[in-house]
């Protein structure tokens, strides 16, 4: 699976955290992408996948035959999403071949406008993901996940 598909999939999974927790994870509802991060690292061939009582997912992938000396690595990201914005119901939008311009986010009033975001003309041609501008995306983190468990696949494949 390509990272950008697992990314469309985690963001519809509801994950906001609670600002007015003090448990770890602050809400519940983390633990529903837990699993199923959980549950693709297992379907990947990684027997360890588990996730703790605070949310954390661990996963460990065997070295290399003729490399099991050399330095582990680690990556980290993080499940929940800001509680600032709807987080639930997520719709990301595809723009293939973006143009450039103005990119209104569905039928709300929100617009991502080169004259605020000055990097985007430099995203002219290509594929952009978006939200319908009635929720967040969810980019933060689930893109670092999405990109972290493509590199599992990968190495586990290869």
């Amino acid at each position: 699976m390509k990272a950008y598909e697992r990314f469309l999939n985690y963001v519809t999974v509801h994950t906001s955290s609670n600002s007015q927790s003090e448990t770890v994870p602050t809400s519940r509802i983390q633990f529903d992408l837990a699993n199923v991060l959980v549950d693709e690292l297992k379907s990947l061939g990684v027997k360890d996948a588990r996730v703790d009582d605070k949310c954390y997912v661990y996963a460990s992938i065997e070295a290399t035959p003729g490399y099991e000396d050399k330095p582990a690595i680690g990556f980290i990201a993080h499940i929940d999403t800001t509680p600032d914005f709807c987080g639930e119901n997520v719709n990301p939008v595809i723009i293939d071949n973006y143009s450039g311009e103005d990119i209104v986010l569905g039928e709300s009033s929100r617009v991502l406008s080169p004259d605020e975001f000055p990097h985007l003309p430099a995203l002219r041609g290509r594929t952009l993901i978006v939200t319908d501008g009635s929720t967040l995306l969810g980019a933060d983190n689930k893109a670092g996940i999405a990109e972290i468990m493509t590199l599992a696949e990968n190495l586990i494949q290869n």
